[in-house]
């Protein structure tokens, strides 16, 4: 085991949440709140990348306040009938680190209560702590707020954790904080984000198994 703690983002690290979720359920918000525009699934991935989701929706969409509470209640109600998949991998890892005896955080933009449902749903290892969407703003990813909870509650050095994310608020969450952190490759194949994650991660990888060969 290379680290006692593993810090995972959940959305398209975990599990397929993006492609088979979050973008249609983002299409269905268009359909009902802006008839006739759509998005591609790359641009998502790109919007989502840089500047972000709130940032994307009030930029590019005008979203008021009020239109971005109406797009969370369609996104709500459609993530709540639907579970996205594991990525083929990802459980041997999980089960892998718990096996031996370590630490699994998840740290993501996603709700505390969608998350575990789908470890939960996917058959797998409860995570220790959740650090999700209901936090405050100023706690969330990027902010460091998720390691510096958990470095002190388990007595952590910044050697025992890693981050693992395909975007850049984990990238941004690690290198605040002083931890490794590692680029997840394996949701999407969009150059400007790939390319990115690549320069900037102390290490990335295309697919699960390289990274339980790394971490084990």
């Amino acid at each position: 085991m290379r680290y006692k703690c593993l810090v995972l983002d959940h959305d398209d690290t975990v599990v397929s949440s993006t492609a088979e979720i979050h973008y249609p359920a983002f299409l269905e918000a268009l359909r009902i709140m802006r008839p006739g525009e759509t998005i591609s699934v790359d641009d998502y991935f790109r919007y989502n990348f840089d500047p972000g989701f709130l940032e994307f929706c009030k930029g590019k969409y005008k979203m008021t306040d009020e239109e971005f509470k109406q797009e969370e209640l369609i996104w709500k109600d459609y993530v709540s009938t639907r579970v996205p998949s594991v990525y083929p991998g990802m459980k041997e890892v999980l089960e892998k680190q718990k096996k031996e005896g370590g630490l699994i955080v998840v740290s993501s933009h996603s709700f505390d209560f969608n998350i575990r449902r789908d470890y939960k749903e996917n058959h797998l290892p409860e995570p220790d702590e959740v650090f999700g969407w209901e936090l405050p703003n100023e706690r969330r990813k990027p902010d460091p707020y998720a390691l510096e909870v958990i470095s002190e509650k388990y007595g952590l050095k910044k050697s025992d954790i890693v981050v693992i994310d395909d975007l850049k608020p984990g990238y941004d969450m690690a290198r605040a904080f002083g931890v490794d952190f590692i680029g997840a490759g394996w949701c999407n194949n969009v150059p400007e984000i790939r390319e990115f994650m690549q320069k900037h991660s102390d290490v990335y990888f295309d697919d699960t198994k390289e990274l339980f060969d790394y971490l084990f």
